[in-house]
């Protein structure tokens, strides 16, 4: 048999459709004494249909190819959708072969991947007409196709496509369209119709039903809808969790409805619910924004006894939004209470805290911390020293703008360009030569780089050598 198929594909070259190795599933399918089976990718001339005629008599077509299970898996080796659609159409043509369901499944899924859509549809067409028993995973990949593809419609008609083929959708089919539907804004309203009449097709939806239709309404500034279905659930006899909670408290607050997310978070207490770290930043932010820096601290406080130990982003929150409004000196309490509960403040905690003190007129503050900040091996981002070099230097405390710097440089931190340009002037006006010169040593001991710029800082002082020169002659 094999001697023959090659003798037919020598005396034929128009034959060879497939390159060597669908040349090698050939031979997978076809076992000795079985009929030869030839793929056209065109329409054979009426010399070569006689012919065909001729060479097909003896064997048939109506002869066996072998099992399903050969035709299947020959399906699932090729890397082409249409590849693999070729071979399901010639092993289709064959009487009295039934092709597996599971080659159905693999196909139609070769072929969505692959973004042969109609061809898809066709296939499940012909699924139907076979009135084969079909696996509800098979409409869980091609949701999870049409999800990818970000095909809000077709994955809508998967759905009843679902239905049609007497398959009865899961709360995870209709959890999964409900997500691709309403990642689109124009498609919310067609995602609540679906969860509407569920009910109707025996799908019954659950809290994460409720959750992602409610998430939906309050980015889309919908808040009264998410509030009806957040009661709904108990009129469904379900429970939401903490997420439903959250998901209400974070549009509050997005409507600026912080004393509403308070309260719900004190219902969720009251129920028995723990909030998750998400949920208090949200309350957390939302306090220090409209200013209740006494609620928020509360709150802060109260978490840990509720059952959630605060974290970095927590106490960060709170010392910004102390910080923020003026209550620099509030928020080094916080840093105290961080330390006191186990959690160590980050390059975030100390800069704002610096800024923060800065802002106040707090130098000599701002300055501790600061070097708190060096000896655990922070890098000073620029913006922190140059903000507490040149308030040194504005309210005239020269000397500890230099004992700054030094320290800076002492870490290898050159200071900045703007700061040189502030201190270095107001060195020279005191006429404090012995400070300029262990500078220098100093600064020379430090790479120089773009940011030091000591060439154009020394641009700065040209207006007061040309004044001191002046003087000198007079």
């Amino acid at each position: 048999m094999l001697l023959s198929l090659r003798r037919e594909m020598a005396r034929r070259p128009s034959l060879l459709l497939f390159p060597a190795s669908a040349m090698d599933a050939f031979n997978f399918l076809f076992i000795p004494e079985m009929p030869l089976l030839r793929f056209y990718s065109f329409k054979p001339n009426h010399h070569e249909s006689e012919q065909r005629k001729h060479d097909e008599a003896p064997f048939g077509l109506s002869s066996s190819v072998g099992s399903p299970a050969r035709v299947q898996k020959l399906i699932a080796s090729q890397s082409d959708a249409l590849l693999a659609k070729e071979i399901f159409d010639v092993a289709s043509r064959v009487p009295n072969f039934r092709i597996s369901c599971s080659s159905y499944h693999i196909l139609i899924i070769k072929l969505a991947r692959s973004k042969h859509f109609t061809l898809v549809e066709d296939v499940l067409i012909r699924l139907k007409s076979e009135k084969l028993p079909v696996s509800p995973s098979l409409f869980s990949s091609l949701i999870k196709v049409y999800a990818e593809a970000d095909m809000p419609d077709r994955a809508l008609r998967t759905f009843y496509k679902m239905l049609e083929f007497g398959c009865q959708p899961l709360s995870k089919h209709l959890n999964r369209i409900l997500q691709v539907l309403v990642s689109h804004r124009s498609y919310i309203r067609s995602a609540y119709d679906l969860f509407k009449r569920s009910h109707r097709y025996g799908v019954s939806p659950n809290t994460a039903s409720y959750n992602i239709l409610m998430r939906a309404f309050c980015l889309n500034d919908d808040l009264s809808i998410a509030y009806s279905l957040f009661n709904k659930m108990f009129k469904r006899d379900l429970l939401p969790d903490v997420e439903s909670y959250r998901i209400l408290m974070q549009g509050l607050c997005r409507k600026s409805q912080v004393n509403g997310a308070v309260d719900l978070l004190e219902d969720m207490l009251n129920k028995g619910f723990v909030p998750d770290a998400l949920s208090y930043t949200t309350i957390l932010n939302a306090l220090c924004r409209k200013t209740k820096l006494k609620e928020a601290y509360k709150l802060l406080c109260r978490m840990k006894v509720r059952g959630c130990n605060p974290d970095i982003l927590h106490y960060n929150t709170v010392i910004l939004g102390f910080c923020r409004k003026g209550h620099a000196a509030d928020a080094c309490k916080i840093l105290v209470d961080m330390h006191s509960n186990g959690c160590s403040p980050n390059l975030v905690s100390y800069r704002t805290l610096v800024g923060g003190l800065c802002d106040q007129g707090m130098f000599d503050d701002a300055k501790k911390y600061m070097q708190e900040m060096l000896l655990k091996g922070f890098s000073l981002h620029f913006s922190i020293h140059r903000v507490l070099i040149n308030g040194f230097c504005s309210v005239g405390k020269i000397k500890e703008a230099c004992e700054v710097v030094e320290q800076l440089l002492g870490h290898r931190e050159p200071p900045h360009l703007d700061s040189w340009g502030v201190v270095l002037p107001m060195i020279c006006e005191e006429n404090d030569k012995s400070r300029i010169e262990n500078l220098l040593k100093d600064i020379l001991k430090v790479e120089i780089t773009r940011n030091t710029r000591l060439i154009d800082a020394a641009a700065h002082l040209e207006e007061y050598v040309i004044r001191k020169a002046k003087s000198r002659r007079h």
